[in-house]
């Protein structure tokens, strides 16, 4: 299963964009799906998290600007992002696992990453 990131883009602050990352494959659900972000010189840290069930979970500093969706139909999970400051400067990944099919019969887990979108916030 192959995931492919974009959105990512130069904008001012106070300003939105939206991620996506779409997943490709014989895909069978989707069960947890996640942005991470990694700025210049600081580690990867987890932003927001949505399961199947469509729970959500969100770090501190982007609660209340950020919201983590998903299309099921499409396999495309989204960030909306709102309210961007320089800090959320970051080069974005997407995370994805579920169930796949390995064959015509066989169905098994996979756990993937998205190649990554720079977000640049900055005026």
């Amino acid at each position: 299963v192959q995931l492919q990131a974009s959105g990512g883009g130069l904008v001012q602050p106070g300003g939105s964009l939206r991620l996506s990352c779409a997943a490709s494959g014989s895909i069978v659900s989707l069960n947890a799906m996640r942005w991470y972000r990694q700025a210049p010189g600081k580690q990867r840290e987890l932003v927001a998290t949505i399961t199947s069930a469509g729970s959500t979970g969100y770090v501190d500093s982007v609660k209340g600007r950020f919201t983590i969706s998903v299309d099921n139909a499409k396999n495309t999970v989204y960030l909306q992002m709102n309210t961007l400051k320089s800090e959320d400067t970051a080069i974005y990944y997407c995370n994805v696992d579920g169930r796949y099919y390995s064959d015509s019969v066989h169905v098994e887990t996979f756990g993937s990453w998205g190649q990554g979108t720079l977000v640049t916030v900055s005026s």
